[in-house]
């Protein structure tokens, strides 16, 4: 269970970008800094599902294809899955470990296998971007590793994941998922709204030292669905949090005439350069602070009255490789279970 602490609520900076919108009138319920240029991190891993799930419904591939790890894909930094170059699996279990372990190896094994090679894949991730109108969005890569190129904005994402919910609501059980298993382990989905936020039903998290901790979630309660974007959060606690409030509001606040994702305009600073936060998210002091948001038992501390304790383990379904494949051991260090509660340890791009 998740340390849910019953004090004040952290305020939503305007440092932080961040918007709110209800999927089927892409009505905006709030925003700031929408237009703020940013590092996805590992929400690109939506715009690499997206780009699959388009080739998917065009016939070119389905989700029992299989997903074979080359030596590049295998090479990837962590977060990973650490399947040697030759193992298999289908892109079912692909998918999954995509949007739950958010591991980098298996993004580029499905960009590789959908797009025939990697930068073919990347081409055509611009390509979608371009069309659903992500104007401020680029991508170097499918996981969201850090470098010159790959940014997007608060906006832009939302525009994604509406595009998401609304084309392809067959695939909307790949992002809500509590946990994955390869039959050897099982790995939580660091979404911490998920089985805990009444309604929450995806999408993905992300974090780099740059970025900060990212999230884009959706809820569905009464037949409407909503999605928040929130980025540059401090932690994994604030930007659950934070996404647990606008979602509230969301759900709650009775839609009336105004802007919509369409009709938005562009504004406020940091859209002519990519904002960098390292500074503040991954110095000394920083880093002490995270640790201090967790309770005596190693447990995360929330603060919104919207998130409840999970008094289960998460749910898992299985993801794991073709008989025959191999995986090599994942070093115990980076076990991110304590007495089987989820706990998410920061860890590059998740």
């Amino acid at each position: 269970m998740l340390g849910l602490a019953l004090t004040a609520l952290p305020t939503l900076s305007a440092a932080n970008p961040r918007i709110v919108v209800e999927v089927n009138s892409g009505r905006v319920i709030e925003h700031e800094d929408a237009f703020r240029k940013w590092y996805p991190a590992s929400l690109t891993k939506l715009m690499t599902a997206y780009t699959t799930f388009r080739a998917v419904k065009s016939g070119r591939i389905s989700v029992e294809s299989i997903v074979t790890m080359s030596k590049k894909a295998a090479d990837q930094p962590a977060s990973k899955m650490y399947f040697k170059p030759g193992a298999q699996l289908t892109l079912d279990s692909a998918l999954k470990l995509l949007l739950v372990k958010s591991a980098n190896d298996i993004a580029v094994a499905v960009a590789e296998t959908v797009g025939g090679s990697l930068d073919n894949f990347v081409a055509q991730m611009n390509a979608d971007a371009a069309r659903l109108g992500m104007n401020s969005s680029h991508f170097i890569n499918p996981n969201g590793l850090p470098g010159e190129g790959q940014y997007t904005t608060a906006r832009d994402l939302a525009v994604l994941a509406v595009a998401i919910r609304r084309e392809f609501p067959e695939y909307a059980g790949y992002f809500s998922l509590e946990g994955v298993t390869t039959g050897k382990r099982t790995y939580p989905n660091y979404n911490l709204l998920i089985g805990r936020f009444d309604g929450a039903d995806g999408m993905k998290t992300g974090f780099i030292c740059a970025s900060g901790f990212n999230q884009v979630s959706s809820a569905t309660r009464n037949g409407r669905t909503v999605i928040s974007v929130v980025l540059g959060a401090e932690s994994l606690g604030a930007r659950a949090d934070m996404s647990a409030e606008l979602l509230q509001k969301a759900l709650t606040t009775r839609l009336s005439a105004g802007v919509t994702l369409a009709t938005l305009a562009p504004y406020g600073e940091g859209r002519d350069q990519v904002t960098d936060i390292s500074g503040d998210i991954c110095s000394q002091t920083a880093r002490k602070e995270r640790s201090e948001g967790r309770d005596e038992e190693g447990r995360m501390k929330l603060f919104s009255p919207y998130i409840r304790e999970m008094d289960r383990p998460p749910r898992a379904v299985f993801a794991g490789l073709l008989p025959g494949g191999e995986v090599s051991a994942q070093p115990a260090s980076a076990s991110n279970t304590i007495a089987n509660v989820p706990i998410p340890i920061p860890r590059p791009n998740f």
